[in-house]
């Protein structure tokens, strides 16, 4: 059971007795972030991205850290936000084991790791805690804000707790709230973990961890991640070469998508903790903006969001997060004034195509910034 930092990390401490909504406050707490670009002498040219379920604060290389970041493809000089024109701050959520205090980091106050002990964790509280940061750092308001998947939920509440955090937003397959069929997936992960002999309640350790849990739990996510029809254009029926110890037949992995999917679940098993992702997953499933679970609720919370520009963005092969739910925000927005974007992109590649298609999303993206930019420097 440990955290992996990034080794570019920055850090800002949270107030002591940092409120959690459902109960529960956290004393010695941090977040951590990366920031990439120069500020502007106006201070005007800010984007935050705010991240999904398993990404760190490590968004692209840098010179502190020349690893490649999780968006790579889309952050930096030249690329669709550029940071030749734009001041990057991406922040790792609260709860995650990637820098912020989660499950994984050791609580000050007994001096063991949190684990199960952790308060239960809501959207709201990492957009709180992001919220923090943006104002410890004097980052007065933001240019735009960036949320994909989670983080677009994210976002939704950062900017309506916070009304005049933002200028703009560009939202990317996020939703106002789970549906019904992404909250079963994330419920048969939970169980896969919770389920695994080596979970021990949240008190596994290196030696005895519930890795098949995690494997299956991955494995689960990457299948709702992509789309059927990009599972056939890039597998089809093709068998497997990769050998293999002999195992119960059958769960030999005898197609190259199960070896696909055995060897992403596997590096992920390696840098990620299992408790972490108990408490994010539970928070997607909690989240709703309004704060209660009906239409009216989230759409005047939406109309009530005070922005200029909006970009809201969803992928018509998205089953995780599926399009109607990115209509029903620019819907939102646009009932409430601001001036909206929206597009529904023809890709194969589903929910996490923002991440890879770079073409279609990057496009977008540039063409919004490129609207918004003042060039005040």
């Amino acid at each position: 059971m440990r955290e992996f930092i990034p080794p570019a990390s920055r850090f800002v401490n949270l107030p002591d007795g940092f409120a959690m909504k459902r109960g529960g406050r956290l004393w010695g707490a941090r977040i951590a972030y990366e920031t990439y670009g120069q500020l502007s002498s106006t201070g005007e040219n800010v984007v935050l991205i705010l991240t999904g379920l398993s990404p760190d604060a490590h968004v692209a290389s840098s010179p502190s850290d020349p690893t490649p970041g999780w968006w790579e493809s889309m952050v930096g000089p030249g690329k669709p936000v550029d940071t030749d024109k734009w001041f990057v701050l991406c922040i790792n959520s609260l709860g995650s084991c990637k820098g912020s205090t989660g499950p994984a980091t050791v609580n000050a106050h007994t001096g063991m790791p949190y684990r199960q002990e952790f308060p239960d964790l809501s959207i709201e509280d990492i957009a709180d805690a992001a919220a923090y940061v943006v104002h410890y750092l004097g980052l007065e308001r933001l240019a735009c804000v960036i949320g994909a998947s989670m983080g677009g939920m994210t976002s939704l509440a950062l900017l309506s707790r916070y009304p005049y955090i933002a200028h703009s937003h560009i939202n990317i397959c996020g939703a106002v709230h789970a549906l019904p069929f992404s909250i079963a997936i994330r419920t048969l992960q939970r169980e896969a973990i919770c389920t695994d002999p080596d979970w021990s309640k949240g008190n596994y350790t290196e030696e005895k961890y519930p890795y098949q849990g995690m494997l299956t739990a991955r494995k689960l996510g990457l299948i709702t991640y992509r789309s059927a029809s990009e599972w056939k254009h890039r597998f089809g029926r093709d068998k497997s070469t990769v050998p293999h110890g002999k195992k119960e037949k059958y769960l030999n992995p005898e197609f190259d998508i199960q070896n696909y999917l055995a060897g992403n679940a596997a590096r992920f098993c390696q840098k990620f903790d299992p408790n972490s992702y108990l408490y994010l997953s539970q928070s997607i499933d909690w989240f709703e903006l309004g704060g209660t679970p009906d239409a009216i609720s989230a759409q005047s919370a939406l109309s009530a969001i005070n922005l200029e520009h909006a970009l809201i963005l969803g992928v018509q092969t998205d089953i995780l997060f599926p399009p109607e739910q990115q209509t029903f925000i620019a819907d939102g927005f646009l009932k409430g004034g601001v001036n909206v974007t929206s597009k529904l992109l023809d890709s194969i590649e589903g929910h996490d195509a923002f991440l890879v298609d770079t073409h279609r999303f990057g496009h977008e993206i540039n063409a919004f910034l490129g609207k918004i930019y003042t060039g005040k420097h």
